[in-house]
C-alpha cells in the first residue's frame, strides 16, 4: 500500500475516533438516550481497528516500532491511557461527574499523543 493513503487513512481515522469519542462525551454527559443506538455501539469499533490496523502497518513500514523508539513507545502507553479513561468516561465511570472528569483527562491524554506524533518526541516543550 502507498506510503501517502496508508498514513491519510491513519490521520483520518484519527479524527473520526477523537470526533465521536467527543460526541458520544457529550451524549453522556447530557444523559442522550442516542447512546443506546446499535450504530453509536459498533461504529467506533470499526473505526479504531482501521486505525489500529493502520498504525501496525505504517510502523512496520518505516521500521520504527515501539519500545526501540522513545516516541512510538510514548504513544503507545499514551494510547493505553486514553483507551482506560474512555472505559471510565463512557461505561464505567460510578457518577456522572467521574465520567465526566474522565472524559476531560482523556482529551488532555489525546491532545498528548498527537503532540508526540507531531514532534516525535515524548517531551514536549517549546
Amino acid at each position: 500500500m502507498d506510503y501517502l493513503l496508508l498514513k491519510m487513512t491513519h490521520v483520518a481515522c484519527v479524527a473520526l475516533s477523537y470526533a465521536g469519542f467527543v460526541l458520544r462525551g457529550i451524549w453522556m454527559i447530557r444523559d442522550s438516550r442516542l447512546l443506546e443506538r446499535r450504530w453509536v455501539r459498533v461504529l467506533p469499533h470499526v473505526v479504531d481497528t482501521v486505525l489500529l490496523a493502520s498504525a501496525i502497518a505504517l510502523a512496520v513500514m518505516l521500521k520504527q516500532y515501539p519500545l526501540t523508539e522513545p516516541w512510538l513507545t510514548a504513544k503507545v502507553a499514551g494510547l493505553a491511557l486514553y483507551i482506560a479513561l474512555g472505559m471510565v468516561a463512557l461505561r464505567h465511570g460510578a457518577t456522572r461527574r467521574i465520567r465526566t472528569g474522565a472524559w476531560i483527562a482523556a482529551q488532555a491524554v489525546f491532545l498528548y499523543i498527537v503532540a508526540v506524533a507531531l514532534t516525535r518526541s515524548v517531551l514536549i516543550v517549546s
